[in-house]
Formats: structure tokens, C-alpha cells, sequence
């Protein structure tokens, strides 16, 4: 099988892990992806630029950043194999992104055109529903739980939850991007990592 015939076949799955679709809707979303692969520390999205695609990763992992007026670089997302990635902010409201999303390993992803996308979403009951289901699991469900871990739970324990989502991520990420991503230095990190292994 192709690789973008077993791409499309895993976005299948994907989808349907999240509600029922029939292949006629499915095959909607099949017509306008686009197969693209990327080197690592490829750039598919500038900060202040529109974003007009969304990203399914097949494999491979992709970082969402943003630099502030100092050069100072904060990681505002890590998104590995399964997950789509993008700035819907900037594509819902046309206007410039305020993250960098960057390829930091050799990725393949299925690229979406977003007003297409949004026109099948509108068009088509099964696809509104998997669209709903998404983000209130994505974008409301786990974003108020990170909100809450952040305040409530200590930096250990973030730590910890990151690698039971994602066991090998301090294996392909570098450490300065997931420090960051957990709100805390890369040195903090290590001092973390370094009594998990004493444990």
C-alpha cells in the first residue's frame, strides 16, 4: 500500500476513534488532502503569517512557539503522531499566527486546507459531528485540564503525566522545548528527570 494510502487509512481510524463516519464522508476530507513531508526544523507555519492549512501528523512530531520582543523562545505546544496541528485562531480569524510551527524530526503529515475543510464541516452532519467532538476534547476537555495542572500540580508530576501520554517524547524531543512546555528551565527539568531515575 502507498505511503499516503496508509496515511489516509490511519486518519480513517483516527476519526472514527472519535465517532462514526461513512466512507462517502470520509472520502470528502480524503479529496482535498495533501501528502507533504518535512525535514526536521522545517518551518510549515511563520509567526505573523495567515495560516491557511491544518495538519494531521502520521509520524513524526511538530513544535508551536513564540518568541517574544526580547528573542526569548516559550513552547507553547508539542504535537506528535496522531494529534492535527495549526493555528486555528489565525485561520478562524484571517489574521496573522503568533506561533511558529515547526517540524523538530523528520515528519509526514496530511495537510488540510482550512477553508475547504470548514466548507465540509458546514456541509456535512458527520463531519460537524467529529469537528465537535474534537475540540471538546482537544481544545476544551484537556486545554482547562493543563490550565489547572499547571496551578495545582507541581512540576514532577507534569512531568510525569507527559510521559505516560507520550513514553518516548525525552527520547525525540529536545529537553529545552519539553522544560518549556512544562513551564519550567531545562536545569529544573534535569533535577526532575535526575530523581525519577533514583526512584
Amino acid at each position: 500500500m502507498p505511503e499516503e494510502e496508509k496515511i489516509l487509512s490511519k486518519l480513517k481510524t483516527f476519526i472514527l476513534s472519535y465517532c462514526p463516519i461513512s466512507n462517502e464522508a470520509f472520502q470528502l476530507v480524503a479529496n482535498i488532502a495533501e501528502f507533504q513531508k518535512l525535514e526536521r526544523n522545517e518551518v510549515l507555519l511563520s509567526m505573523g503569517q495567515v495560516s491557511k492549512k491544518l495538519y494531521y501528523i502520521h509520524n513524526g512530531a511538530l513544535i508551536a512557539y513564540f518568541t517574544d520582543a526580547h528573542g526569548n523562545t516559550y513552547n507553547k505546544n508539542i504535537f506528535m503522531e496522531d494529534h492535527f496541528a495549526g493555528s486555528t485562531v489565525s485561520a478562524l480569524l484571517n489574521t496573522p499566527s503568533e506561533f511558529t510551527l515547526q517540524a523538530i524530526e523528520d515528519t509526514s503529515v496530511l495537510c488540510l486546507n482550512h477553508q475547504q475543510y470548514k466548507k465540509l464541516i458546514y456541509s456535512n452532519e458527520e463531519l460537524k459531528n467529529f469537528y465537535i467532538a474534537y475540540l471538546e476534547k482537544n481544545w476544551v476537555i484537556e486545554k482547562e485540564q493543563r490550565e489547572i495542572s499547571i496551578v495545582m500540580q507541581d512540576a514532577s508530576t507534569r512531568y510525569e503525566k507527559l510521559l505516560n501520554k507520550y513514553p518516548d517524547i525525552d527520547k525525540r524531543i529536545p529537553l529545552q522545548h519539553i522544560a518549556s512546555n512544562l513551564g519550567i528551565t531545562p536545569t529544573q527539568l534535569s533535577r526532575i528527570r535526575k530523581k525519577l531515575k533514583e526512584k
